[in-house]
């Protein structure tokens, strides 16, 4: 009896022992990596600037999109690698030929550069745009094909469905782009996703972004608001991912002003580049490229088209809380 006392004491004493040893290992086991890492070099592109007092950037940080890494504190509660006074520059819904433009011409004068996640639809429409915001060094993310809220029925509930409206958006982008890198960047229409599309966005190793300071240009009809809006959050802030629309005329014009408050109040500018390059999926790259056969595909000139309009003074635009934002709305 006493003998099995003994064994039955020994194996409890080994299994205390293990179970010590795995626990210690857990606690010493090292930090999993954070999706980021700063590139020194970052301060060469303002010699390249005509103008001396540039703000120019200040590092690129590039991203590691294993896993579908998600940044932006707002919705998504992701990493968050900025330091103290520091802004990363986004621009969504584009490209729109004259505003996309004006935004890339206040960003050059500056020597600055920005991640735009375009629209796949606007993008087949404009695609000389979408090149020359490649060619002015941006990054090239993605918007969806149609700016859909995939949160929504009928996508929140299919899955399929969510998946056409996100790779459509990613061949577009890639064709659109000729050949030139686009990034495995993704935003959310209207900022809202469902659980499976997230999870399927992890599965394609595509980075999620949400952001820290939304400009919420889209309901402002003057730049000078559309200014008071994202220095008045920095304020409070003090850094961030700022949200903007390179789709609307507003935030065209309110953009050099803006810059320059960032730079009087000692705001820098941090640029973002992927890791690895956005890998499109053949299936949708052919239905793109066949895009006639997809009913859902309006062209340019129909009444459902997916384009900026300028606002009109004498209207006024509410938006109620449970009122889905659209393109027709000038929604993210």
């Amino acid at each position: 009896m006493r003998a099995v006392v003994g064994v039955i004491g020994a194996l409890v004493t080994l299994g205390v022992a293990a179970l010590g040893l795995f626990t210690a290992q857990r606690l010493s086991s090292p930090p999993v990596s954070p999706p980021v890492a700063s590139e020194p070099d970052a301060r060469g592109n303002v010699a390249t600037c005509e103008k001396s007092d540039a703000i120019g950037i200040s590092r690129v940080v590039e991203i590691d999109t294993t896993g579908g890494a998600k940044f932006g504190l707002q919705h998504l509660k992701g990493y968050d690698f900025l330091r103290d006074k520091e802004v990363v520059l986004t621009f969504d819904d584009g490209p729109q030929p004259v505003s996309t433009a004006a935004v890339l011409k206040a960003l050059r004068d500056e020597c600055l550069k920005a991640t735009f996640f375009e629209v796949g639809q606007p993008a087949s429409w404009h695609p000389e745009i979408t090149r020359r915001v490649i060619d002015a060094g941006m990054t090239l993310g993605t918007h969806t094909w149609s700016h859909k809220d995939l949160a929504r029925d009928p996508y929140a509930k299919d899955l399929e469905k969510a998946v056409r409206e996100i790779e459509m958006g990613n061949s577009t982008a890639h064709i659109a782009a000729a050949g030139a890198p686009v990034a495995p960047f993704f935003r959310f229409p209207d900022l809202q996703h469902s659980p499976s599309s997230l999870e399927y966005l992890a599965h394609r190793n595509m980075a999620v972004f949400s952001t820290d300071i939304d400009s919420r240009d889209f309901a402002m009809h003057k730049p000078e608001e559309v200014i008071y809006s994202v220095m008045s959050q920095l304020e409070k802030r003090g850094k961030g991912i700022v949200l903007l629309h390179d789709s609307h005329r507003n935030t065209a014009e309110a953009l050099p002003e803006l810059l320059r408050q960032l730079k009087l109040t000692g705001y820098k500018v941090v640029h973002m580049v992927p890791k690895e390059q956005l890998t499109t999926v053949p299936k949708y790259d052919e239905i793109v490229e066949h895009r006639e056969n997809v009913s859902s595909s309006p062209r340019p000139g129909s009444a459902s088209m997916y384009m900026y309009m300028p606002p009109q003074r004498s209207t006024v635009h509410t938006h109620k809380k449970n009122d889905q934002k659209t393109p027709a709305n000038g929604g993210y």
